[in-house]
């Protein structure tokens, strides 16, 4: 008797598949901590949707170093056309992570001092646009995902004993103030929502003499993302995942 043919392998047991890569949009990502948090998620295997106003080239840089695991997307944070128009690109996708970096700092002005138009620009840039972003495109988020801004002890009221930057540090408290009422709005939506102090870095926003080296700080950042998911709720952490106080 000719014996019987093999039997067809089995196909990979759902443990032997490898796990679906994880899914993020940075919203502000052409230079500074936003430019380093997304070369750091896509080191970490993470699929990685970045945006940029324009000139893109430093991001566009990291394409190929990345192995396909960036994708470039044009956006002007301040527009809700532009915002609802990314959300239609990006329909059918789920996020696990949606970060929001943005901010601008115009001097260290007394609040007499601030005109304004300036105050006007650095409020919608620092607290009203991220706010819009993440009301605009947290329907793309996927159920125990994370929602996260970009903010500052800079923020903290009970923190502000110390002179100076009064404009910028109230476009943070109000960021915070937003994110806070974002989050009492949503509370049963099972999202983590998270406010991240990076530390005062060496940017073009933070200055040549901040102390910290965005390479080793947004890396603890990204720690803190990753330990942080899947916990619902609000809440305001540094770098080193210690509650910021309010």
């Amino acid at each position: 008797m000719a014996p019987s043919p093999p039997s067809p392998p089995s196909p990979p047991s759902s443990a032997e598949s490898p796990a679906p890569r994880r899914l993020a949009l940075v919203i502000g990502a052409s230079r500074g901590l936003g430019l380093v948090l997304v070369d750091e998620l896509a080191r970490r295997g993470w699929q990685v949707v970045a945006t940029t106003r324009g000139g893109d080239g430093e991001l566009r840089g990291r394409t190929a170093a990345h192995d396909g695991r960036l994708e470039i997307e044009s956006l002007e944070m301040t527009s809700p056309e532009q915002l609802a128009a990314l959300r239609e690109r990006l329909a059918g996708r789920r996020l696990d992570l949606l970060f929001v970096n943005a901010a601008i700092d115009q001097g260290d002005l007394t609040i007499d001092e601030v005109p304004t138009e300036m105050f006007t620009e650095v409020m919608i840039t620092n607290a009203l646009g991220p706010l819009r972003a993440l009301e605009a495109l947290r329907g793309l988020v996927a159920p125990g995902g994370t929602v996260a801004v970009m903010s500052s002890e800079q923020g903290s009221v009970s923190l502000n004993t110390e002179g100076g930057y009064e404009l910028y540090k109230a476009s943070k408290a109000a960021l915070n103030q937003l994110m806070r009422s974002h989050a009492t709005r949503y509370a049963d939506d099972g999202l983590t929502k998270l406010l991240i102090d990076p530390g005062h870095n060496r940017t073009r926003l933070g200055g040549p003499d901040a102390p910290l080296d965005p390479g080793e700080s947004v890396p603890a950042v990204v720690d803190v993302l990753e330990a942080q998911a899947g916990v619902p709720g609000l809440r305001f952490l540094d770098r080193h995942g210690e509650t910021v106080p309010w």
